[in-house]
């Protein structure tokens, strides 16, 4: 059967003395066939396993390119947002800074407005008063011509015609001195009436201009102050706790946040006086809620460039696949990135923490810890004050994690809220 395929064949081999030949028998020649045919197979496998691993490798590449330019277009409009974020933060601040400063001038035209509105008013009543002295003066003085002209007419009855010329020209002189006291009491009251009339209507334009000053300042304190207290309402804090605390640390008589009035005498206060307290109450509380904003946690943790991984809430496990609470937000980035305190406190632990891996826990004011986990380095120790931006440790991924990254914290009174509340409220008021 193998001879029907693979007949015999003789090789010869011929030199220029001899000749000789090579049998191939049909099993050599079916073995030198098969061997040729594996051969050639796994010539045509091997190169189909290049080309396609090439192509595949080509593939890899180009998908691995295109995603990095995917990142670095999501990188620069992270940038380009946080740049304008800041911008925005920059202009807002200045804006707020304009604020303050119109509110302190108004407040100081304010008081300059009233201290002229007192003295008019102390103007006023000096004119009333010789007003009424010098009306006094005339009735006076009319009273005497009265008692001179009665004390003339009896004379001349007592003593005939021989007094009566001198009596009469007395009565005259007396009567002239008299209507020359009255034509100048006449002209000082009228003087005096017309002073009042200016004096009103000075008054009048104060009054108007105190009220726009006024309305000016009230819109400048609604603007100033409602956005800080929604922020801290936003972040779950009590605002009136909150103050009250501020208000005790800032206590000491003389200080920048001494309560000012306008001092009534123990008259009834006005309506400009009842307005301008209120407006001075609501100045103080500005200052309580930007020395609190200063303590509180109003900033980001990372600087440098990262990308947000993961929010606060429900999420799925990223190791298990369960769903599980995520008790603050994560940044991601390359390892050492550097990592800053987000407000003034104390370092409360500084060190390893089960799946927190490197942990650095910051106690603040009002009830208020920040932590930052998965660290890769600290530089800080336990019982150490930091300050807002200084730097606390690197980026890391040590602990229960898929990659480097920051864990960043945010708990009031023991209770986890969602960081990015202080975060978002930091941009859009700062």
């Amino acid at each position: 059967m193998l001879e029907h395929w693979f007949p015999e064949r003789r090789v010869f081999l011929r030199s220029e003395t001899d000749t000789r030949f090579i049998r191939l028998r049909p099993v050599t020649q079916l073995l030198a066939f098969s061997g040729t045919a594996l051969f050639v197979a796994w010539t045509i496998v091997a190169t189909a396993i290049l080309l396609m691993d090439s192509i595949g490798a080509g593939n890899f590449r180009e998908q691995a390119r295109r995603d990095q330019r995917a990142y670095e277009t999501r990188l620069n409009a992270l940038a380009a947002e946080r740049d304008s974020r800041s911008v925005e933060a920059l202009a807002a601040q200045e804006r707020f800074n304009a604020a303050l400063t119109q509110i302190s001038m108004m407040q100081s035209e304010l008081l300059a407005s009233e201290t002229r509105r007192r003295e008019l008013e102390t103007g006023i009543e000096v004119i009333q008063a010789t007003l009424r002295r010098t009306m006094r003066e005339r009735e006076t003085a009319r009273s005497d011509a009265q008692a001179l002209s009665d004390a003339g007419a009896s004379g001349a009855v007592a003593s005939g015609h021989s007094t009566a010329p001198a009596a009469f020209d007395l009565m005259v002189t007396a009567l002239a001195q008299t209507a020359r006291e009255r034509d100048t009491i006449g002209a000082d009251a009228r003087d005096a009436l017309d002073q009042a009339d200016d004096m009103a209507d000075r008054i009048k334009q104060m009054e108007a201009r105190n009220d726009q000053i006024f309305r000016q300042i009230e819109d400048a304190m609604t603007i100033s102050v409602k956005p800080l207290d929604k922020m801290f309402r936003a972040a779950g804090m009590n605002t009136d706790s909150l103050l009250s605390q501020v208000r005790r640390g800032y206590a000491g008589q003389g200080g920048p946040l001494t309560p000012i009035s306008f001092s009534t005498m123990g008259v009834a206060p006005s309506g400009d006086e009842s307005r301008a307290n209120r407006l001075l109450d609501q100045m103080d509380q500005l200052n309580l809620y930007r020395i609190a904003a200063q303590k509180a946690p109003f900033a980001i943790p990372v600087k440098e460039g990262f990308r947000f991984t993961s929010g606060y809430g429900y999420r799925r496990d990223p190791k298990t696949g369960g769903r599980r609470m995520h008790a603050g937000v994560d940044f991601a980035g390359p390892v050492g990135t550097p990592l800053y305190a987000t407000a003034d406190g104390v370092v409360v632990h500084s060190g390893w923490l089960a799946g927190y891996g490197r942990l650095v826990k910051i106690q603040h004011e009002f009830g208020i810890e920040t932590r930052y986990g998965h660290m890769s380095r600290i530089n800080v120790r336990v019982g150490q004050r930091v300050s807002r931006g200084e730097r606390i440790g690197d980026m890391g991924a040590s602990g229960r994690v898929t990659g480097p990254h920051l864990h960043y914290e945010v708990r009031v009174g023991g209770e986890a809220v969602n960081p990015m509340i202080f975060i978002k409220a930091a941009n859009d008021v700062f």
